[in-house]
């Protein structure tokens, strides 16, 4: 039985219509335009001013969810609260990379949302184009799900071996391709030039530092994305809810990022949560494929995949205060600050 019969005989109901996909994406590209109008004059950001729009960026992807669960059923409003809430976490280990990447270039506090906001434009248009493409695998491909599983666990096995090894704490900018490739082709001034990426120097063009940052995070954007896509397939096989859960898990880290800045270094232990629920839904992708040629083999349902992934989220989260309350209790914020 081939992925697309599948679907077709379990009678899947595909939330996205025209005027839905029209509709979201006119709303995802008016809360850009939005942040970039927040963002066009550089400042610091308050964190009275994070917490505003963080309330907003959780209360409105909640209240969509309420609305899906209203209109279409339990079991899309589940579907689409547990690929939320996989994206959401991921999107926290998207965060803590970007924050090392801030660290190592050494961004102005006063440029640092508008860096996040290019990546997070970035991620949208990375991730729009990811889910097409898995789209077209899963209706095409009847070892889809089976390839999406084999990323997800090799995905959790690396997340686990850099933790272990302490790798997934460093940035090197001089190591990166991507910066060493843009260093080649034009020359790159010492200095920040405010939020201008090209300047002229001596009468040629040249890239300023703003411009390498963000090559680099849109560079991290692109093995986010694919980590992330097959991960949500794993809970929805409608690619509208795949796009929604992206959209909304991204939109609001421009502000959270802001909130959580100093707890970030605290969650010490949230890469082995995500290789362990990476790893769960890899198994899950694995036995929905089993399950498509041997109707025999049990599947996860998606009420205990959002058990599974929030009582993992919960207990790495507990450890991660706990390992480092020792830390905080003796004042080591320099370490903090050091990071930042």
């Amino acid at each position: 039985m081939t992925e697309l019969s599948y679907l077709a005989a379990t009678d899947i109901q595909s939330v996205g219509t025209p005027t839905l996909w029209v509709a979201t994406i006119a709303g995802v590209l008016a809360l850009l335009v939005l942040d970039f109008v927040v963002t066009r004059r550089p400042h610091e950001v308050s964190l009275r001013e994070a917490l505003g729009w963080s309330a907003f960026y959780i209360a409105l992807p909640l209240a969509f969810g309420a609305w899906v669960w209203a209109r279409f059923g339990s079991k899309q409003g589940m579907d689409y609260l547990t690929g939320y809430l996989v994206e959401k976490s991921l999107s926290v280990d998207n965060l803590f990379v970007f924050m090392l990447l801030l660290a190592a270039f050494t961004v102005p506090a006063v440029l640092a949302q508008r860096v996040l906001l290019y990546g997070i434009a970035g991620a949208l248009v990375l991730r729009a184009i990811f889910i097409a493409l898995g789209a077209a695998a899963l209706q095409t491909l009847d070892f889809a799900f089976l390839l999406f599983a084999a990323i997800l666990i090799v995905t959790a096995i690396k997340l686990l071996r850099d933790a272990l090894s302490g790798h997934a704490q460093e940035v090197d900018i001089n190591k990166m391709r991507s910066v060493r490739l843009l260093r080649r082709v034009m020359p790159v001034t010492h200095d920040y030039q405010g939020t201008r990426m090209l300047v002229r120097v001596d009468g040629r063009r040249a890239l300023t530092p703003l411009a390498l940052v963000v090559v680099a995070v849109l560079a991290t954007d692109v093995v986010f994305a694919v980590d992330s896509v097959p991960a949500v397939y794993g809970i929805t096989e409608d690619p509208y809810l795949v796009f929604a859960t992206n959209a909304f898990a991204l939109l609001g880290l421009r502000a959270l990022y802001f909130v959580l800045h100093a707890a970030l270094s605290r969650l010490v232990h949230l890469s082995y949560g995500l290789a362990i629920i990476l790893a769960f839904i890899g198994v899950k992708l694995g036995l929905h494929w089993a399950h498509g040629i041997w109707p025999g083999v049990p599947e996860i349902p998606t009420a205990l995949s959002l058990a599974v992934i929030v009582v993992v989220l919960v207990v790495v989260t507990l450890t991660s205060l706990r390992a480092t309350r020792t830390r905080v209790r003796g004042g080591t914020e320099a370490a903090v600050i050091e990071r930042r």
